[in-house]
């Protein structure tokens, strides 16, 4: 058994309360690029528009937006990071691309038949130096949507808060809101039609009321991770395949690192670097759960395997159940982002593909 176990039960709970803790008729778009964070993407979509109350799913690249297209899965998506190399595609399977640049825009339109009107989403960058129309480009970009005519239609405008969960950076993510605020109402002032307006993501929804606009992104919320009230979604399960009873001074893995300060009895499970379990949690500085106990990684992690100390799990044996990581205090993704000194997402992401992903309720 190695598989990552997806509650889908938990991210219907989890849409539930971000949907109910927005403005009336605030829209909601999930965020299920990187294959939902790890989570399975069609089947995470398909679960959340068998519900209903979503606006728009986003995705990063078209290949992903194909994906949910061939899944079966009808609701309007966006593109986060469409290109030139990818907006036929995009087009192909009538997914909406975010316009970032005069060169995308551009080149979009150059694939665009005379009388077709395709939707678009325009993006201004207003802190996260990353994509982005920038304040100085608001009047040529104004001018070029006119001059584009009926051939695509904003369906929003929107940005990206660079620090909205830092509450140092408070005064920064208002100026952003601010300077959102005034981009987006230029151009609905020269636009004969409404669109929609969004910047906040998980983050940015929870700590900043004003930022929710027409439409909110749900990203690691959804997933079980960031703001109070949601449940972590993922469980990475194995189960020990060799039971070792070795001295003390033996030594486990890899360069020898795991040096046994007393008699030992090791488990190894059949998960490693390979399926996403970084060589930063080698000795000790994670412990899985053996049977519901914790046991710390004994030397190196492998590209296939790691090793573990059940000395003090007395029924731990071959077949015993192990999770890497799961809901249970102690043992969550946000705990091993913690240990490993990084984010969740890093954790989320990581998972190999390799890995079966198992979705229940």
């Amino acid at each position: 058994m190695r598989h990552l176990e997806i509650d889908l039960s938990a991210i219907e709970h989890n849409f539930d309360l971000c949907k109910s803790r927005l403005g009336r008729d605030v829209g909601v778009i999930p965020v299920v690029k990187a294959d939902a964070y790890g989570h399975g993407a069609v089947e995470v979509s398909r679960a959340l528009e068998q519900r209903g109350g979503v606006d728009y799913f986003a995705v990063a690249f078209p290949s992903e937006g194909a994906i949910l297209r061939r899944g079966g899965v009808v609701t309007p998506i966006i593109v986060l990071n469409a290109d030139r190399d990818s907006f036929a595609e995009a087009i192909e399977h009538r997914l909406e691309p975010e316009i970032y640049n005069f060169e995308t825009l551009k080149c979009f339109l150059g694939l665009l038949d005379d009388d077709e009107q395709y939707p678009v989403h325009i993006k201004f960058d207003t802190g996260m130096n990353r994509l982005g129309f920038r304040t100085g480009d608001l009047q040529p970009l104004l001018a070029a949507l006119r001059d584009a005519g009926e051939r695509v239609r904003v369906m929003s405008v929107f940005s990206h808060l660079a620090a909205a969960d830092d509450p140092a950076e408070d005064d920064f993510t208002r100026r952003q809101i601010a300077d959102f605020q005034q981009l987006s109402d230029a151009v609905a002032a020269v636009l004969p039609y409404p669109f929609e307006r969004h910047i906040a993501n998980t983050n940015g929804t929870a700590r900043f009321a004003e930022a929710q606009f027409d439409m909110v992104r749900l990203g690691i919320a959804l997933y079980g991770v960031g703001i109070d009230g949601v449940r972590q979604a993922a469980t990475l399960r194995t189960r020990v395949v060799n039971i070792s009873h070795l001295p003390k001074g033996a030594t486990v893995g890899y360069n020898r690192r795991g040096v046994l300060k007393r008699d030992s009895v090791i488990a190894t499970i059949p998960i490693g670097y390979a399926d996403g379990l970084s060589r930063a949690a080698s000795n000790g500085t994670w412990s899985v759960l053996v049977d519901g106990r914790a046991a710390p990684i004994v030397g190196n992690v492998c590209m296939d395997s790691l090793m573990v100390d059940v000395t003090n799990i007395s029924n731990a044996e071959v077949g015993s159940e192990v999770t890497i990581f799961s809901p249970i205090h102690g043992n969550t993704i946000a705990d091993l982002a913690t240990a490993l000194g990084t984010i969740p997402y890093e954790i989320m992401t990581s998972v190999s593909a390799r890995l079966k992903r198992v979705h229940v309720r």
